[in-house]
């Protein structure tokens, strides 16, 4: 294994999910073992839930290698309080880990299951064609993953993750938090560095070229509707969020970069997000892609120390979409 592919996402991450495991009580989640002997952990279905557990869900979709803050920022004054996100390992934290890309589904009808899996799991079983472009594997006896929904995964997709990831079913971590709670909330807005680092993937930019980043986005409130809920996270990163990425390579490439990656781009820009996705009658498809991307941005080219920017904070539309 190189230098790089000895840092275990799942392990890292399973510190943290032992952390929360031990201070259940304090941050008001509710765990329980599965009917294959996988740990379960509410996070804000059934249970309160709460900021400190929605920052520890962000930093375990970053499998351990992102650090995230909850401070005040001044470029928002109606919104005052940011999530800050930064790793010295972005695209591993980013894209290896946290990017929600793995679909678990079984069943059909009302009672169906779906959701889309984040974190360390994710690298474990290389389901997903992102893969072929990332040179990190991991090597764990556990896995974690992270769901943004309201009901633990059924036996039968246990079964499939367990033999996905290579772990036995006991070794496994599912932790879930629907967007309208408070922890889902924070975890979703907590994405602001991933949404730019898969924007940066699919505008061709060398992921090797990526050294450092930090983000940040201000705190969406909840709310009990699924589409506004999601909504408002959504319109945080579009149309608040701040990214600031360091780049090797020629300083003109990292110039177009920075023209390239705010969410300003995008011919759907300049509504709140529910109202655009109620249009597109729900489907995720037809939203031009460009749009889920940061507000702001920020690019050094740190072999020349020029900074190039580009985009930028929309009040109107947060205060719009925030209430």
């Amino acid at each position: 294994m190189t230098e790089e592919n000895k840092i275990s996402v799942n392990q890292r991450a399973g510190e943290l999910v032992d952390r929360v495991l031990a201070n259940a009580g304090q941050l008001r989640v509710v765990a329980s073992k599965g009917p294959r002997g996988e740990t379960l952990i509410d996070a804000g279905a059934k249970t309160i839930g709460g900021l400190d557990v929605g920052i520890l869900l962000a930093e375990i979709c970053m499998g351990g290698l992102g650090h995230v803050t909850l401070a005040p920022f001044s470029a928002t004054p109606k919104w005052p309080f940011h999530l800050t996100v930064r790793s010295s390992d972005p695209v591993i934290a980013c894209l290896a880990s946290q990017y929600a890309g793995w679909a678990l589904s079984h069943g059909e009808g009302k009672g169906a299951f779906f959701a889309l899996g984040s974190g360390p799991g994710r690298v474990l079983a290389l389901k997903e064609p992102l893969f072929q472009d990332l040179t990190y594997r991991d090597k764990a006896d556990r896995a974690t993953l992270v769901l943004e929904g309201d009901r633990p995964p059924p036996p039968e997709v246990v079964d499939k993750v367990a033999q996905d990831c290579g772990v036995a079913p006991e070794r496994l971590t599912f932790l879930y938090a629907p967007t309208r709670s408070l922890a889902g909330n924070v975890q979703v807005v907590a994405r602001v560095l991933e949404v730019a680092l898969h924007k940066v993937h699919e505008l061709k930019f060398p992921l090797a070229r990526i050294i450092d980043g930090v983000a940040t986005a201000p705190l969406s409130p909840p709310h009990p509707d699924f589409v506004t809920a999601m909504g408002r996270t959504n319109d945080a990163i579009i149309y608040g969020g701040i990214v600031h990425l360091f780049v090797t390579g020629p300083a003109p490439e990292a110039q177009e970069l920075a023209k390239a990656l705010p969410s300003t781009t995008s011919r759907d820009y300049g509504r709140p997000f529910a109202e655009i996705f109620k249009a597109f009658k729900g489907d995720f498809y037809k939203i031009d892609p460009s749009l889920f991307s940061p507000a702001e941005v920020l690019v050094t080219a740190v072999e020349s120390g020029e900074t190039f920017r580009a985009g930028r904070i929309s009040q109107e539309l947060l205060d719009a979409s925030f209430g």
